[in-house]
């Protein structure tokens, strides 16, 4: 970086917005800043509070996972991606269609998977199927509540994932895949200027191939194209497109029976063939420089979604534990979200401020048609020599709703330096909810109107210039999807979280950060046990616990990413059907994950490994039910001949290991993938 004068040329860099390598030119005598990034280690975290951040002034734990940690590590999914931090639990995936995660013990909402944002939009309500890396430059884990920020979500933490941004700079990238069990995959990344003050960027992914679950065959498809307009002085105008395919059959997994059932034994119907998941999500994002280090920054987002197909999954298992009685559904589910923020940023003296507004409209429309086994026809398989074909009675209605959430909400945040080592970080947020359900099939139509108050608040004192101690509590609030068995809505979640840490930041090395943390949410939505189509509120659930992630340079040429996770989340009241003092379902009370790779540009190698407790594998945890935990190891390696060409070799559960990667019952048990080896080759120019 050289500086010719003191005049700095800046926008921030936020959530949604662009970093400095992707403007045009800048003025002459400015500092020019090319990169907010070292080896597996973030200078700055956008989506905490909605500015470009130093991790060490935040009074809360957060983790970016770079690009450059997802390419080392042989990830091209969301889910493969969590696994590399602390704290994060995989869930039921609704038969694989898609992305489900606890974040310190708290699922989200199951009734459209966990929730996650793209460059501060909420993008997983609906139906998105499972999300590609392919168009992502990192993703940010940002623990503890945001509703401060963003309104509803989770206590827990939250997923910002921002994409790959149009570059001035030419730049074109083809990716070719061969993986075990006849998986293909190619991708390309390119960009460059379309004029001298347009870029583009287009991102593309598509993978197809079998399974190690027996005739289960998935193809996805991920497609993003985008562009940035440099407008005039301080005025940028960038719109993105993300459209995604996804054809797979619906996979319940296996049944916990005695012996050894084989993980690859599917139990569905090969004849209900696949089924679909589309998405189509639309952003459009404009920052303007009002001088005087103010600026206003606004957007929108539009996302149309829907997941369709025919499944058959396990009802009950008959005495003798050989013969599964199957029952037979067809969904038929759309939803579109739309959502739209305006923000005004700036500093006065020594604070930092942001007062913003945000509004979202979404609109989801659910059929679905289902057939339980009865003594006439009991739809059955046996388990251990499966005979497929079989014909369920004809379907019948059994869901026919659609649910309409508007939404508004008004925050203000200021980030304050207090003293030269003390800094604090306020906000507030207060939001007015509608919700209205209509049941087609009873006739029955529900309204439910909500407001609540979000505060934060932290502080974080620095004794050092590496070093940061830090303390915050903050309150959150989520209202519930759907209505119950009773036709009744459900009342919102509410939370408190504290939490306090220490954090390491050594500039060109290591990062750390140690946190603890308690949780309390009441009224927690969860799948009920007695009928699956409906949810129950299980009353109140906490969450308490340490974590310890650590990533950056060792040395000169060996990188290092590692967590552990210490999580105690419990149903502090519950009910006769989820229990009080029972666990949270697929969610471990001890995690680590290890990852180590020496090596240049030019050659690495590395090594590494993940460890997950035994969980309790039931909602109706009464019944006693555990996944037991298990330990997978990971190899890799890479080869660049030139700078043009790269070879990579990954193989993941180098030993085979048989494991369970959730479940919600002991007739739906998702098995953990068999060993699997990958080789890559890549072409940039």
């Amino acid at each position: 970086m050289k500086i010719k004068n003191t005049h700095l040329w800046c926008v921030p860099l936020l959530a949604g917005t662009l970093s400095f390598h992707a403007m045009a030119e800048p003025p002459a005598g400015t500092v020019l800043v090319t990169g907010q990034r070292t080896a597996y280690h973030a200078l700055t975290v956008a989506g905490a509070t909605k500015t470009d951040a130093q991790p060490l002034d935040l009074p809360q734990s957060t983790r970016t996972l770079e690009a450059d940690l997802l390419r080392d590590a042989g990830v091209t999914n969301l889910a493969g991606a969590l696994e590399l931090a602390s704290g994060i639990a995989r869930q039921s995936d609704l038969g694989g269609l898609w992305d489900s995660y606890a974040m310190r013990g708290f699922t989200g909402d199951p009734n459209f998977g966990s929730d996650y944002m793209v460059n501060g939009f909420s993008s997983s309500r609906g139906y998105n199927g499972l999300r590609d890396v392919a168009g992502t430059q990192s993703i940010e884990i940002l623990k503890g509540p945001a509703s401060a920020l963003y309104g509803r979500g989770e206590p827990g933490g939250t997923v910002n994932i921002v994409t790959k941004k149009p570059r001035f700079a030419p730049q074109y990238g083809i990716d070719a895949a061969l993986a075990s069990h006849g998986t293909r995959r190619v991708a390309a990344d390119l960009t460059g200027p379309l004029s001298d003050n347009v870029a583009y960027r287009f991102n593309l992914a598509h993978q197809a191939g079998g399974s190690f679950r027996d005739v289960v065959h998935t193809e996805r498809t991920y497609v993003a194209p985008s562009i940035l307009w440099q407008a005039g002085d301080g005025t940028t105008v960038s719109y993105e497109i993300e459209a995604t395919r996804q054809r797979t059959p619906f996979d319940r997994g296996v049944v916990a029976v005695p012996g050894r059932l084989p993980v690859s034994r599917f139990l569905g119907e090969p004849a209900d063939g696949p089924v679909i998941v589309q998405s189509v999500g639309q952003q459009l994002f404009v920052q303007h420089a009002l001088g005087e280090g103010w600026s206003v920054q606004g957007g929108a987002s539009y996302r149309d979604s829907a997941l369709a197909g025919y499944s058959t999954e396990a009802s009950d298992l008959a005495a003798g534990g050989r013969t599964l009685r199957r029952q037979r559904r067809h969904r038929d589910f759309a939803a579109i979200d739309r959502s739209a923020r305006v923000e005004l940023l700036g500093r006065l003296a020594n604070h930092a401020v942001l007062v913003g507004a945000d509004t979202y409209r979404f609109d989801d429309r659910r059929v679905q048609l289902r057939r339980n086994p009865s003594a006439a026809n009991p739809y059955a398989l046996d388990i251990f020599d499966p005979v497929y074909g079989g014909t369920s009675a004809p379907l019948a209605v059994s869901i026919d709703t659609r649910e309409l959430q508007r939404a508004t909400g008004l925050y203000v945040q200021d980030q304050l330096d207090l003293a030269a080592r003390w800094k604090a970080l306020v906000g507030v947020r207060h939001d007015r909810y509608r919700q209205t359900v209509i049941n087609h099939r009873t006739a029955a139509v529900n309204h439910q109107r909500l407001g609540a108050t979000s505060p934060r608040a932290g502080l974080v004192y620095q004794p050092t210039a590496t070093v940061a101690l830090y303390a915050s509590t903050a309150r959150g609030f989520r209202p519930n999807s759907g209505i119950g068995i009773d036709n009744q809505a459900f009342p919102a979640e509410e939370s408190r979280a504290d939490e306090m840490g220490a954090k390491l930041d050594m500039p060109g090395g290591l990062a750390g950060t140690l946190a603890l943390y308690r949780i309390r949410k009441k009224n927690v939505l969860t799948t009920s046990p007695v009928n699956p189509d409906y949810a129950i509120p299980a009353g109140e659930v906490a969450s308490r616990g340490v974590e310890l992630d650590v990533s950056g340079r060792l040395r000169r040429n060996l990188k290092l990413s590692a967590s552990y996770a210490y999580t105690d989340a419990r149903v502090t009241r519950g009910d006769n059907t989820v229990r009080t003092g029972s666990r949270v379902p697929n969610v471990p009370r001890h995690s680590a994950n290890v990852l180590l790779v020496a090596g240049d540009t030019r050659a690495s190698a590395g090594a590494g490994f993940a460890y997950v407790g035994e969980r309790c594998g039931d909602v109706a945890a009464s019944s006693g039910f555990t996944l037991p935990g298990y330990t997978t190891a990971r190899l890799m390696a890479a080869y660049a001949p030139d700078k043009r060409w790269r070879i990579a070799l990954d193989v993941d559960n180098l030993f085979d290991r048989r494991y369970y990667a959730s479940s919600y019952s002991r007739l739906w048990v998702a098995p953990g993938s068999t060993r699997t080896a990958t080789a890559t080759l890549s072409y940039r120019y």
